[in-house]
C-alpha cells in the first residue's frame, strides 16, 4: 500500500500543470498554516502539490484536506528521510522547502539532480557555543543550494545573503482569514472572563512556545510592577512547552498575578475577551500573535524585534527586548489610558487592513515560481 494520499484533482485534459513539493518540518513558527494557504492557493490555480512533512503535521494543518498530496517525511537528514524525500521529489518541476532544517534535507535529496529548489526562512535559530557554528554552516549550505531565499522578514533577507544566497527576497506571508467573529453578548464575554479569573480585573493575554528563548521570564519579571495594583490585572499566557513547569514555579514563588493556560485553539475568542495583548518575544519575523491582536483590534505592547515593528507600524506599543522595566511601563501606561487603547485599537483594525492577503501571497510565489522555471 502506498504511503502517499492523494486528493488532488484531475487537471483538465492535454495540460501538465507543475508539480510543486512543499517541504515543512513541525510547522512551528506559522509555517504550518502558511504551508496549508500555500498548497490550498496553489491547487486552486491548477498545479499538482505534495506536501512533505511529519503525520504529526498533516493531522495538525490538514494538507489533503486543501486538495494537495501528502507524503509522510521527517524533517531529519538521515540516508532514510534524505531517500524517501528524493523518491517523493521524483518528477517534481520544483521544491519548496520551508525552514532551514527542510532546506538541508531538500538540498541533500536534491544532490544530482536539476530540480531547482526554493526555500523560505520563517525564523532564525538562537543556538550557542559549538551548535552555533554549526548553524551558520548549515544555513550556508541551504543558502547557496537554493535558486531563490524567500525570508519572512527584512533581517531574515539579509541573513540568507549574508550567507551566500545568490537570490534573496522578502515574501509576503500572510495569516489566514478568519470570518468576522459573531457577536456573541455580554454574558458570552462575562463567562470566557469568568472561567480565566478575571471577572472585575483587567485581562492581558500573551501566546507562545513555554521556553527558554520565547521571552516569558522578562514578562515574569515585568508582571512584578502590577503584582501590587487593586484591582490586580491578570496575565493569561496561552501556549506549551518543555519550560512550563519552571515558569509555574516562578509563578508561584512570587506570587505573580499569571496564569499558564497550556495549549489553547481559541486564540481569537481569548483576544476577544482581552484587554490587551502583550508579545515579549526576544525575535520574531511575522508574529502570529501580533497579527491575531491587530485583526480583532485589540491593543498590543510589542517587542521592537525582527519584523514586528515593519508589521505593526504605528499600530502597537513597541519596548526593546530585554528591559522588563520598559515592558511594565507600557502595560501600565495603557491600562490607565482607555483612549489610547482605543487609538491603538482602531489603529491596529487600518495597520491589517493594508497586509498582503492570502491571494497576495499565492500570487507572489507562483511568479517565483514561473521565473525560476524559465530559468
Amino acid at each position: 500500500m502506498s504511503s502517499t494520499v492523494s486528493s488532488t484533482p484531475v487537471p483538465p485534459h492535454g495540460q501538465s500543470p507543475l508539480h510543486a513539493v512543499q517541504v515543512l518540518g513541525s510547522g512551528a513558527w506559522g509555517s504550518g498554516v502558511h504551508v496549508r494557504s500555500l498548497a490550498a492557493g496553489l491547487v486552486a490555480r491548477g498545479l499538482r502539490v505534495t506536501v512533505c512533512a511529519p503525520w504529526s503535521a498533516e493531522q495538525g494543518y490538514g494538507f489533503t484536506a486543501a486538495g494537495a498530496r501528502f507524503s509522510p517525511v521527517d524533517a531529519r537528514t538521515g540516508a532514510g528521510d534524505v531517500a524517501a524525500l528524493r523518491a517523493a521529489c521524483s518528477g517534481a518541476g520544483l521544491v519548496h522547502a520551508h525552514g532551514v532544517r527542510s532546506g538541508l534535507l531538500a538540498a541533500l535529496a536534491l544532490q544530482g539532480r536539476s530540480t531547482p529548489l526554493i526555500v523560505t526562512w520563517h525564523a532564525r535559530g538562537r543556538p550557542a557555543g559549538r551548535r552555533e557554528h554549526l548553524a551558520r554552516v548549515v544555513e550556508r549550505r541551504v543558502a547557496r543550494a537554493a535558486a531563490v531565499v524567500l525570508g519572512a522578514s527584512s533581517d531574515l533577507v539579509d541573513r540568507a545573503r549574508a550567507r551566500g544566497a545568490r537570490d534573496a527576497r522578502l515574501a509576503p506571508v500572510a495569516v489566514p482569514a478568519r470570518p468576522p467573529a459573531p457577536d456573541r453578548g455580554d454574558d458570552w464575554w462575562h463567562k470566557t472572563r469568568a472561567d480565566l479569573g478575571a471577572v472585575e480585573r483587567p485581562l492581558l493575554l500573551s501566546v507562545g512556545r513555554l521556553e527558554a528563548d520565547a521571552g516569558f521570564d522578562p514578562l515574569l519579571d515585568a508582571a512584578h510592577a502590577w503584582r501590587d495594583l487593586d484591582p490586580q490585572p491578570l496575565l493569561a499566557v496561552a501556549g506549551e512547552g518543555r519550560d512550563r513547569a519552571a515558569l509555574q514555579r516562578r509563578i508561584d514563588d512570587e506570587g505573580l498575578p499569571v496564569r499558564l493556560l497550556g495549549r489553547r485553539d481559541d486564540v481569537p475568542e481569548l483576544l476577544a475577551a482581552a484587554d490587551m495583548a502583550v508579545l515579549s518575544s526576544p525575535w520574531e519575523a511575522r508574529s502570529l500573535l501580533a497579527q491575531e491582536a491587530l485583526h480583532a483590534g485589540v491593543p498590543l505592547v510589542a517587542t521592537a524585534v525582527g519584523g514586528v515593528p515593519d508589521l505593526v507600524g504605528e499600530a502597537a506599543e513597541l519596548v526593546p527586548y530585554g528591559s522588563p522595566e520598559a515592558l511594565a511601563a507600557a502595560v501600565l501606561r495603557l491600562l490607565s489610558d482607555p483612549a489610547r487603547r482605543a487609538e491603538l485599537a482602531a489603529a491596529g483594525l487600518a495597520q491589517a487592513a493594508g497586509w498582503p492577503t492570502e491571494d497576495d501571497t499565492v500570487a507572489h510565489v507562483l511568479r517565483v515560481y514561473d521565473e525560476v522555471a524559465q530559468r
